[in-house]
């Protein structure tokens, strides 16, 4: 199977730690999102025009939340997709909040303090970046509660739920994430940081 990635791609990252975790070798194609021809090429793969995609075969599949899924069903035995109902919903539930939630707000803080002008599209806006604070803050709150009486997010093991929640705090130094009064969501981040998967896939990002 070969990867379509970037290594500053929060969403990439999930699939990628998912796929070290499991021990599954993927052929790792790096996309360069700065480069049209490479943006021309990854549109035929994707018609979002996004990283990571995942081609297994003449099997194309994008959405970083899918492939993950995908990747741990190749697995037997595997325990960080749980084959019970309930307990699968759970880590759906969080997959699907981590994508419609709490990355979207961190990508606002993302662009604003470090992609914009990385891509000449000019300085940060006040206004956006107060708003980017807003949504991070309520979404933090939730995770924050969930995370006070527990080590990981659903049940008592590592999830693909971690993955799916952790990628995109991998911006919070570069863009200053607010997020150090959260204290459970720090602990339980520090946790992560010591899985071999985030290990293997840390880059050093630009400041904003």
């Amino acid at each position: 199977m070969r990867l379509y990635h970037h290594p500053m791609s929060s969403n990439a990252r999930r699939a990628l730690m998912t796929a070290i975790h499991l021990g599954l070798p993927l052929e790792l194609a790096e996309v360069d999102l700065m480069n049209a021809d490479d943006r021309r090429r990854l549109a035929e793969l994707n018609p979002n025009g996004k990283v990571p995609v995942l081609a297994d075969g003449d099997f194309l599949l994008w959405e970083s939340c899918a492939i993950m899924q995908y990747l741990a069903e190749q697995v037997p035995g595997q325990t960080i997709y749980p084959q019970a109902p309930q307990a699968r919903a759970d880590v759906n539930r969080w997959l699907f909040w981590a994508a419609q939630h709490f990355a979207p707000a961190i990508s606002v803080l993302a662009w604003e303090r470090a992609w914009k002008g990385m891509t000449g599209n000019g300085p940060a806006d006040p206004l956006e970046e107060a708003r980017g604070e807003h949504e991070l803050h309520a979404c933090a709150v939730v995770l924050d509660a969930h995370l006070a009486q527990r080590e990981w997010l659903c049940g008592d093991a590592l999830t693909l739920a971690e993955f799916a929640v952790a990628a995109p705090l991998m911006y919070s130094e570069a863009v200053r994430l607010p997020l150090a009064q959260y204290q459970h969501i720090q602990a339980w981040f520090a946790r992560v940081r010591q899985l071999r998967a985030w290990q293997e896939t840390d880059v050093k990002l630009l400041p904003g």
